[in-house]
């Protein structure tokens, strides 16, 4: 149904970042290189072009356009509940250009609106800034807001942890996990407005880091942290979502966050972060707690460091040095949210209620900067998202190596054979 979203747009994707690398085979002269990218991008282009709008596609745009807020509702969820039932589908009168308008009303009405198309890891940059722009406009200009973003290995509860937080609607199962990412937009009441500085939360749900399907890809490492340097860099405040099951894999996206970190603080620019620890058995165990805790910090500051080395920085670095970090106020110890594993097992309050102390916290935090430092609002927002995305795919960031750790060793034990040499 979605020809659009086919092969043209994953191979359009992978072409505009060799666009950008322009890492040319062979003695082939620069300006031919550029001129055959190029005909290979209109060509591409044309084949997008040729592509009618299907039955269902028409359907689903009249669904959405001319049908009444309440009607659009029991639409948008009719049709969820068909395409969960029945799984995937298979995937000159033109009349598109309304459509970034109805985008932007349906994330004020709490649809989330995807950011990062997962399958071809891109992003549709005209059509977000489109919806974006038309947003703003919708708003009267009153557009400030904070950015919320959640990171960790895949199937870990971050769209829960959010759903549960913010009261979204991320879709959420046992089989079915997010890809890319998506942004959700809520509204604070005026009260809260004056309180926190801003007219908006925008809340951005990201797909897993190390997801199994794409680990046997030689490129999934970069993957991630494109990714987590985009999403990191959008957000005023990132929670890293961790699960105590899971902690070999949480070891590789520590370094890919701390990396993230790192390019930021280098452009001038220190989000805050919060660790989140899922499926703890115990949250009021402090002692043995506060020794992870310490355990954490040894290891965000013996990645710090490797990064450091990596990204040519002259100075010793520790974690603190890139983002105000307090090991008794950043880390949140959340029970499971179930008691016991089937899914007909009774929920946990107690993980609702460690999400409310996180939730207050965030607030308090929005609030106290809030008075030093204006906020963003969406024009702003885009400037930022076009700069950093340029950034991400030209790669003026590392992303050599998978593993900052294991760089380091490398790179260790070259010094010590140029010696032997």
């Amino acid at each position: 149904m979605l020809s659009l979203q086919g092969d043209p747009w994953k191979n359009l994707a992978k072409l505009e970042k060799e666009m950008c690398l322009m890492k040319r085979q062979g003695d082939v002269a620069i300006e031919d290189y550029k001129s055959a990218l190029k005909q290979k991008w209109l060509e591409i282009r044309r084949q997008q072009n040729q592509c009618d709008r299907t039955n269902g596609l028409t359907k689903f745009i009249n669904g959405i356009v001319q049908l009444n807020p309440v009607e659009k509702h029991y639409f948008l969820k009719w049709m969820k509940f068909s395409l969960d039932k029945e799984g995937k589908m298979e995937e000159s009168q033109r009349q598109f250009s309304h459509l970034p308008c109805t985008a932007a009303d349906l994330m004020l009405e709490g649809f989330p609106v995807e950011l990062i198309d997962g399958d071809a890891s891109n992003i549709p940059m005209n059509w977000v800034v489109d919806v974006l722009t038309h947003l703003h406009i919708r708003l009267g200009g009153r557009s400030r807001m904070v950015v919320i973003t959640v990171l960790g290995v895949q199937s870990t509860g971050k769209s829960t942890l959010l759903n549960t937080m913010f009261g979204l609607q991320f879709a959420v199962s046992s089989d079915r996990c997010t890809r890319g990412a998506f942004m959700t937009l809520i509204k604070v009441t005026e009260a809260v407005q004056e309180l926190l500085g801003c007219d908006f939360i925008l809340v951005i749900d990201t797909e897993g880091l190390k997801a199994p399907e794409l680990t046997a890809l030689e490129d999934s490492y970069q993957h991630d942290n494109e990714l987590a340097t985009l999403v990191i860099g959008l957000s005023d405040i990132t929670i890293v979502n961790m699960a105590m099951e899971n902690a070999t894999e949480m070891k590789d996206v520590l370094q890919i966050v701390v990396h993230a970190f790192l390019r930021m603080e280098e452009i001038g620019k220190q989000p805050n972060c919060q660790f989140v620890h899922q499926n703890v058995s115990d949250v009021s165990a402090h002692d043995q707690n506060m020794r992870d805790r310490k355990h954490l910090l040894e290891q965000l500051n013996e990645m710090t460091k490797a990064a450091a080395r990596m990204e040519k920085q002259s100075r010793e670095m520790t974690f603190s040095d890139i983002m105000e970090y307090d090991p008794e106020k950043h880390n949140w110890y959340m029970p499971g949210l179930r008691h016991g594993v089937p899914l007909m097992a009774p929920v946990n309050t107690g993980y609702s209620e460690s999400v409310c102390e996180l939730k207050k916290y965030l607030f308090e935090f929005i609030e106290n900067r809030s008075r030093i430092r204006a906020g963003k609002d969406i024009p702003d927002f885009i400037v930022w998202l076009k700069s950093l995305w340029k950034s991400v795919k030209h790669e003026n960031f590392i992303f050599s190596f998978r593993n900052s750790l294991v760089a380091e060793a490398y790179h260790q034990l070259s010094v010590k054979y140029s010696e032997w040499e």
